[in-house]
């Protein structure tokens, strides 16, 4: 006997206390059915609509569109339904079938899974910052950053495919799942990589596929790992860009060259699995042969000339011409160019091999010495100046240098341009030739007669000689006779008067009358004077101090003593001449070597100028 009856047969004298019992059950029974899935049969199916008796004399009505498989919606067919509440205003049962198959596929996914296993799911449709996935009929998110190891810039590819997940959270409050593809893939590649790195050694061939192509390089995926081919193992020739050997997706053999097993990295080598060319480069371009080659590169400094493929040499600047300075290989030749080299050294350790085109060409300087012999009297243009010197063109690729000190007999030259023009035709002596360093000293004056060879013939000591004063120095001043020579008046030989200061007394220009004191062929010095008793001082001597060092050559005229004065009278002394504008002789207290190797560098530069 149920407690209901019990309880009924020991209330029957109290009808009130029984009534609250009554109700009280039906509450309780209420209650406990809610929210409970039952199982319900169909007993009639309506367009919109499906009635389902749910046992206990209870019907209630489930939309049609719960319904995702027709055959449920037949007369006499069982379902399972959610009694969401028992009985509605109007009498009926109120249940959902979506509702309870919901609840049954999460509880079913419960007790399958936890977080951290792997499932299978397929991808439904996109929504905002990742997509939807049917898990066993649940529905999961997978946040875009979770869909691959790379970014997904298009997540269309990826809809109504079926993936591996991994679960990696799982929320049963909010009946929420969420899942990572990355995870998963980031693993699995994780254990590939480190069984493969167990099985790889140097030196190894290995089967690989481009997958990426960068500036420097490209990057071979091995199945498990991806090493990197570096732009210089990709060929033993050039290579601007790893694109122009390989694209993506291309099957390569690589050789493994280096492992690095802490930070998983691997170097791998393209060229190392063919032949190397530079094995027996020696006894294929021996030195001093002759081959013919393409341009591939030019550098500021030199040309690279492919002579096989793999196999460059260079053409440094200095080895393009005999004659001429080349200051950019790009001035010479273009990329592209045939040209013809001569082996100059090969070194097979470094892998270079230096070439030469002049010397396809006789050198002119071999035999220089044949065509100007020292003594000759050449003729030639100047080309260019220096603060010392003239450089005159002889022929194409041969200059000369005529030094200031060898261009007149009677005057001191400061700058070949006082003399000399740019373009103007000269005649002179060769007087040394050094065709090991290329160069060619010339003399201007030692073409022309020296005027001190006849001097003793023209003037004579106490001869009255007329001339024009041509510089003042401190201590006197010089005046230029018949002749181009120049003669000394000594401040204390310029007046009667004592002088204080020359430029008082004299200027530059003025035409003047002295007398000749002293004649000194061999220091190429004459001294004058312009007292009106003729000169009764006629043994007067310049101080020792202020005389010429024993360095004057001979063959230099009295003005480079002037210069000696200058220097020794340069304590605030006042002076004036006319070349006080003209630059200083920089080449003076040079070797004749620097001053040389100076004015080749001054020419070529102006050369560059001129250009």
């Amino acid at each position: 006997m149920s407690k209901f009856n019990m309880l009924k047969r020991k209330e029957a004298k109290n009808p009130e206390k029984l009534q609250e019992l009554s109700d009280l059950l039906d509450a309780s029974l209420t209650q406990a059915q809610e929210n409970r899935i039952v199982k319900g049969m169909v007993l009639e199916v309506r367009p919109s609509e499906v009635l389902i008796d749910v046992g206990g004399k209870s019907e209630g009505i489930v939309p049609a569109s719960e319904f995702d498989d027709e055959s449920q919606m037949q007369i006499g067919a069982e379902v399972d339904v959610l009694i969401i509440q028992t009985e509605n205003e109007d009498g009926m049962v109120v249940l959902s079938k979506k509702l309870a198959d919901d609840k049954i596929r999460w509880e079913s996914v419960l007790e399958r899974y936890t977080e951290g296993s792997i499932v299978s799911g397929t991808v439904k449709s996109k929504v905002r910052g990742g997509l939807l996935v049917d898990v066993d009929g649940v529905e999961s998110f997978l946040p875009g950053s979770q869909i691959d190891v790379s970014p997904v810039q298009n997540t269309d590819e990826f809809l109504d495919n079926t993936y591996e997940f991994k679960l990696i959270k799982i929320s049963n409050d909010r009946r929420n799942i969420i899942l990572s593809r990355r995870e998963l893939i980031e693993e699995r590649m994780a254990a590939k990589r480190d069984a493969l790195l167990e099985t790889l050694e140097k030196g190894q061939l290995r089967s690989g596929k481009v997958k990426n192509i960068t500036d420097f390089g490209v990057f071979v995926d091995l199945d498990g790992i991806d090493g990197l081919l570096h732009i210089t193992d990709m060929s033993w020739g050039r290579v601007k860009h790893p694109s122009e050997l390989v694209e993506v997706g291309q099957d390569l053999e690589v050789v493994v060259l280096e492992i690095d097993n802490e930070r998983a990295r691997v170097s791998l080598g393209l060229k190392q699995a063919q032949e190397n060319p530079w094995e027996d480069i020696e006894s294929r371009y021996p030195a001093n042969s002759r081959l013919r080659g393409k341009v591939v590169n030019l550098v500021p400094y030199g040309a690279f000339v492919e002579l096989e493929p793999g196999i460059e040499g260079l053409v440094h600047v200095s080895e393009f011409s005999w004659t001429r300075r080349v200051a950019r290989a790009s001035d010479v030749l273009s990329i592209g160019d045939e040209v013809d080299v001569v082996v100059l050294s090969v070194n097979k350790d470094e892998q270079k091999i230096a070439l030469g085109i002049r010397q396809t060409e006789e050198n002119p300087w071999d035999t220089v010495s044949d065509r100007y012999p020292v003594g000759t009297r050449v003729k030639g243009k100047v080309r260019n100046f220096t603060s010392y010197g003239a450089f005159i063109q002889l022929e194409d690729g041969i200059d000369g240098m005529i030094h200031v000190s060898d261009m007149s007999w009677t005057r001191k030259i400061n700058h070949p341009t006082e003399l000399l023009q740019k373009g103007q035709e000269v005649e002179s002596i060769v007087l040394e030739i050094d065709a090991e360093n290329q160069r060619i000293s010339l003399g201007l004056k030692q073409a022309q007669e020296d005027p001190w060879s006849n001097i003793p013939s023209h003037y004579a000591v106490g001869q009255l000689v007329s001339g024009k004063v041509s510089k003042i120095t401190s201590f006197g001043a010089f005046v230029e006779l018949e002749g181009g020579v120049d003669g000394l008046v000594h401040i204390s030989q310029i007046s009667d008067e004592h002088v204080e200061r020359v430029k008082d007394a004299i200027k530059v220009g003025q035409d003047v009358e002295a007398r000749i004191v002293r004649i000194d062929p061999e220091e190429r010095r004459i001294g004058l004077s312009m007292k009106s008793d003729g000169g009764e001082d006629l043994d007067f001597e310049i101080p020792e101090e202020y005389k010429a060092e024993s360095s004057l050559k001979a063959g230099q005229n009295i003005v480079g003593l002037a210069s000696a004065f200058d220097e020794a009278f340069a304590t605030g002394g006042e002076e004036w001449s006319p070349s006080d504008d003209a630059s200083e002789d920089s080449a003076e207290g040079e070797t004749d070597a620097e001053a040389v190797e100076a004015a080749a560098e001054e020419a070529d530069e102006g050369d560059s100028d001129n250009a």
